[in-house]
């Protein structure tokens, strides 16, 4: 068993459900974010020897910059991953959200292995304390075809069963997984997918003001931006200034219903523009083999979170043939975190 990862920076992240930057931030935030740029001015041009660009400067290193950080080497890429419970016990691999996301505020999974599950966690490729590509590397099947790494690094038998936690944009994931391998699958929990078609995707995000990460939309409210100009290769400022936006959305408050912060190690912007760019170029629709998935499906939305609700949730859980509809009281989009006791005693793998 492995021990969390414990004292990284606390913020709050979910690349594919941030709420609209506005434009215009109030005259009290920006003086704050003006002071503190002028600093960093001041700062940078004191100090020569600091570059912005060497790991470890602006966001925490990744597993790759940081051989003392647990990883898992998989399908060409290297993966923030770490486990818990019986590895001969049937597996639950948690996914997490984004994309670019991380899997630190899923942490509280770990209690499935007092049920005798052996849990999963990895930051995705590209995301959280994972090592950084180029954006042309990422597409769905390179995602899919990592999923099925993880799952092969820690399986110990081929009768091994396999269930999936997934979150927002993990859930996501583990249908797109689901309606290409329809039988290597046992059972699945998933918590507030967008949706399983780009049309349903979009559909939530119009309802809840989305924006990507890097749009020129947030040029206005970053005003690090000034001072941090990242390249698309310059991961490190990418991702903190992904980071500083997610910061500036939760000092405007939110529209998803989360009760405030929650925990993570580190955005990956580079990959969550990837996939955006995929999405609304190419579409996707992962229900075309979801009729020949017959164990059952947990499917959970939150309270609070007004631009889901239950309208919603029926029309994305109805591509399952044998799904649970759950609302879980008391929380946000990250009921995972902020709802946990609400959640956790509904969810029983099947299958």
């Amino acid at each position: 068993m492995c021990a969390s990862l414990q004292g990284r920076p606390i913020g709050r992240q979910d690349c594919f459900y941030l709420p609209q930057i506005f434009k215009r931030i109030e005259m009290k935030l920006k003086l704050v974010c003006k002071a503190i740029a002028i600093f960093a001015a001041i700062a940078f041009a004191g100090c020569e020897t600091i570059d912005p660009l060497e790991p470890g400067m602006l966001v925490p290193k990744t597993v790759d910059q940081d051989p003392s950080l647990p990883s898992i080497s998989v399908n060409n890429t290297l993966l923030h991953s770490e486990t818990f419970g019986n590895p001969d016990s049937a597996m639950v691999v948690v996914l997490h959200g984004g994309p670019g996301g991380d899997y630190r505020s899923l942490l509280n999974c770990q209690a499935f292995t007092s049920n005798g599950y052996f849990v999963v966690f990895y930051d995705q490729r590209g995301a959280g304390l994972s090592k950084r590509h180029d954006k042309d590397v990422y597409s769905i099947q390179s995602t899919l075809d990592d999923l099925t790494a993880v799952i092969e690094h820690y399986r110990s038998s081929v009768n091994q069963k396999v269930f999936f936690i997934g979150h927002s944009w993990g859930a996501m994931l583990a249908t797109a997984y689901i309606n290409a391998y329809p039988v290597s699958v046992n059972g699945a929990v998933l918590a507030e997918p967008g949706g399983f078609t780009w049309k349903d995707t979009e559909d939530y995000l119009s309802r809840s003001n989305k924006i990507t990460i890097l749009s020129e939309e947030t040029s206005d409210a970053v005003y690090f931006d000034q001072i941090f100009t990242g390249k698309e290769n310059e991961h490190e400022i990418l991702d903190y200034k992904a980071q500083l936006l997610a910061a500036f959305e939760n000092a405007k408050g939110n529209t998803i219903g989360n009760a405030g912060q929650y925990p993570f190690w580190r955005s990956g912007a580079v990959t969550s523009n990837a996939y955006f760019e995929i999405a609304d170029r190419d579409g996707f629709n992962w229900t075309t083999n979801l009729t020949q998935f017959t164990p059952k499906v947990l499917f959970m939305y939150s309270e609070l979170n007004t631009a889901y609700g239950l309208q919603h949730a029926q029309r994305v859980s109805s591509a399952y043939s044998n799904v649970q509809l759950e609302k879980v009281n008391g929380t946000g989009h990250e009921l995972l975190y902020f709802g946990w006791n609400n959640l956790n005693k509904l969810v029983i793998f099947g299958g």
